[in-house]
């Protein structure tokens, strides 16, 4: 047992991008995975999705791998686990939703089994196994995932039942979207994305866009950045002139929020050396002078 300190390392991509049919889940992978390989032959769509991935064939020349039912997460994982012997940079799931909710996914082998809570002690251990190859693999993985509207049912002020929509919900198991680095939820048919999840700290809180290659691209080099803020800040307190802080407030572009006081700091320090190198800066009162 050792105690060290904390140190993010490069990293492989686990992203989600979850919509309604229509909202452009699929495209929207397609043209994300582009961005990081920049390379049409090193991405692969494991489509369950009646083909669908095909329809974007005018994009360039990807792989495909067609998964019909029985949708278990045994053909899942054997379906990644081919990208990766193939040399695949980044694998794009299309969609997860079937693995949890399809003909053979895992509520209907629970169903199958009998339904009972007992039957979960079967069921869980096959679906964890997928949830680990995605999270394990050496590829880039980008999952898709169809979103349905939840409603409830309560009483108004005379007792009346009425249904109350709650937005939309992923249709997949509860607690995805945790083990994610990004998760993208495509919110109209305009393909316009806001980020649910973003380990990143490039896209949460940000206004709503469209995804495209400039989105993978942007993604693939903090991916690569094998850095930690440690690092980060190391580098803000050696730097010495502000052209060299500013290509740094540039390089860490995500995380802006955390280290803004690093940066005003030196940026503080650096103008305090400069006016103590230049004496001609300050009047006989000891003020600066201006020009």
């Amino acid at each position: 047992m050792q105690l060290k300190q904390s140190e993010r390392k490069q990293v492989k991509l686990r992203l989600g991008i979850s919509g309604a049919s229509g909202f452009g889940k699929t495209k929207s992978a397609l043209l994300l995975a582009f961005g990081m390989t920049n390379d049409w032959s090193k991405i692969a769509v494991i489509d369950s999705e009646n083909s669908s991935a095909s329809l974007y064939s005018d994009l360039g020349s990807f792989n495909v791998i067609d998964i019909s039912a029985p949708y278990s997460p045994e053909r899942y994982i054997e379906a990644i686990t081919l990208c990766e012997k193939s040399g695949i940079l980044v694998v794009i799931v299309d969609s997860i939703t079937h693995e949890w909710n399809g003909s053979g996914g895992c509520l209907d082998i629970h169903e199958k089994l009998g339904g009972r809570f007992q039957d979960w002690a079967i069921v869980t251990p096959r679906h964890q196994a997928f949830i680990d190859k995605i999270l394990q693999s050496s590829c880039h993985i980008i999952t898709t995932a169809r979103r349905k509207i939840e409603y409830d049912i309560d009483k108004d002020v005379n007792g009346r039942l009425k249904v109350q929509k709650f937005g939309t919900k992923e249709i997949t198991r509860e607690g995805f979207e945790y083990e994610l680095t990004v998760n993208f939820e495509l919110i109209n048919d305009n393909h316009l994305a806001r980020a649910s999840k973003d380990r990143t700290g490039l896209f949460m809180n940000k206004p709503e866009f469209v995804i495209n290659s400039a989105t993978g691209s942007k993604i693939l080099e903090w991916c690569n950045s094998g850095t930690n803020l440690q690092d980060a800040r190391e580098k803000i307190k050696a730097t010495k002139t502000i052209d060299e802080l500013k290509v740094l407030y540039n390089q860490y572009s995500g995380w802006r929020e955390l280290l803004e006081y690093d940066f005003k700091l030196q940026k503080d320090t650096i103008n305090t050396k400069e006016l103590l190198l230049n004496p001609k800066s300050f009047s006989s009162n000891g003020h600066t002078t201006t020009h």
